[in-house]
């Protein structure tokens, strides 16, 4: 007889997503973390980095607002007030998560889990048994093995600062080094960007790229392409960041933030005593989330597949239901939407661009307008909004939608079903949209 029918390793996203559900098939569950209920994403990520961008709004609506007659709209930013409201409100995050596990019958060990062998883990200073597993670890910040690495922060360190950086220096361009560039630029940091890419958001659709890339030009971060970062020096002042590539300069910078991706922890599940296969640096898994151990499983990021928390969630739910029900579920990631939250905000969903001309078995058309939203009409600010659509020729079934500006996140997530459905170019130009808004250009491009 085993302690749980099933123990999960990890309260994260994905760890929640799959307690919750298996405990809803009435199952015996336990949920081991030594780290606070809801992991990166709720405690030091997608949660409290938001609210740093609302306050980021903030800043930007009173600039705006001298356009719509406001004389005196400015106010006085508290870096410290806002950190306090946020720490308070996570609080509450996790108390929550904590009385949903308790109300669902879901024993949580706050301590780290490690393997004896397929079904026996030592968990703090205590063994449990389990029937199945569910690794759901996520990922860690990657820190490259340089002289002076250990003086950069990781993205959970900003989260943390006592005042703002005066000058800031982000080493890579994905979404977290341009949503935390662009947010520290707005509250006043003066902030360099460094990526090896030519342009910044690799993985995005070009367009996109390219616009976001341009926008944080215009915001004033100084962008630093195709260099990378070779070592850091600190001394008493402050930060000497040494580059190679297109620019061998030396930087000096009060702060600097290491926004180099992320990688799958599996440090101390000693994986190797339970036989689960790692490949590539991530745990293996098959179409439903099984490891090359038949009763263990592993989500979100501690594999390789996207590392989103609505995807993270929903692989939890899934392997619960795989697991416990006859009914096995695998997770469909072709329309799976991502977002940036810089100004303007990106959002995409589907093919980009290159990856559906990458299909030699289609022919390929794109529609795009670029436009400024009638909000900026009256401000001097260069603010473009960029609609795109990425379309079968032959079908003229709509194959990505890729939307840059105001609630782009907002707007995208509303076609998604028609688009799963194969929405076409024909049912868009006979869509009547609301005006005057910067979604009805969706129902304009073809």
């Amino acid at each position: 007889m085993f302690d749980y029918d099933l123990l999960v390793i990890g309260a994260g996203s994905a760890g929640l997503a799959a307690a919750q559900a298996a405990a809803r098939y009435g199952t015996r569950v336990a949920i081991a973390d030594p780290n606070y209920l809801g992991g990166t994403c709720v405690n030091r990520g997608c949660i409290p980095k938001k609210f740093m961008v609302f306050a980021a709004d903030f800043a930007r609506q009173q600039c705006l607002a001298k356009s719509y007659g406001w004389v005196n709209p400015s106010g006085q930013f508290d870096w410290l007030a806002l950190r306090t409201a946020i720490d308070q409100q996570l609080a509450e995050l996790r108390q929550s998560y904590q009385s949903k596990l308790a109300k669902a019958g879901v024993t949580v060990l706050h301590s780290s889990a490690q393997f004896v062998d397929p079904h026996q883990l030592t968990v703090g200073d205590r063994t449990v048994t389990a029937d199945n597993v569910i690794i759901a670890t996520g990922a860690e910040p990657v820190k490259p093995d340089l002289p002076g690495i250990d003086c950069g922060l990781t993205s959970r360190d900003m989260f943390r600062l006592e005042t703002l950086p005066e000058q800031l220096t982000i080493v890579g361009g994905g979404y977290i080094g341009a949503e935390f560039s662009d947010v520290f630029a707005t509250l006043g940091c003066q902030v360099t960007l460094i990526d090896k890419n030519e342009l910044i958001l690799p993985g995005f659709d070009h367009d996109i790229r390219q616009t976001l890339h341009q926008s944080l030009i215009d915001q004033g971060i100084r962008l630093m392409p195709e260099t990378a970062l070779e070592s850091i020096k600190p001394d008493q002042s402050g930060l000497h960041v040494s580059l190679s590539g297109k620019c061998e300069d030396t930087l000096l910078a009060d702060t600097l933030l290491l926004a180099l991706g992320r990688s799958p922890n599996m440090t101390g599940l000693n994986l190797e005593a339970a036989g689960v296969k790692v490949e590539d640096g991530a745990i293996a898994v098959d179409d439903y989330s099984r490891t090359s151990q038949p009763s263990i499983f592993a989500i979100g990021d501690c594999t390789d597949r996207l590392p989103l928390t609505p995807v993270a969630r929903a692989e939890g739910a899934a392997a619960a239901k795989t697991l416990f029900t006859d009914q096995p579920q695998a997770v469909s990631y072709r329309w799976v939407p991502s977002a940036v939250f810089c100004s303007p905000q990106a959002a995409t969903v589907g093919y980009s661009e290159a990856e559906a001309r990458a299909h030699t078995d289609l022919d390929i058309e794109v529609h795009c307008s670029r436009f400024t939203p009638l909000r900026y009409q009256l401000s001097p600010q260069d603010h473009k909004a960029m609609i795109k659509l990425v379309v079968n020729a032959r079908s003229q079934e709509i194959l990505g939608l890729h939307i840059v500006g105001d609630n782009a996140s907002e707007i995208i997530q509303g076609f998604i079903p028609a688009l799963r459905r194969g929405l076409t170019t024909a049912e868009l130009a006979d869509t009547i949209g609301l005006h005057p808004t910067s979604a009805e250009e969706v129902f304009g491009l073809v």
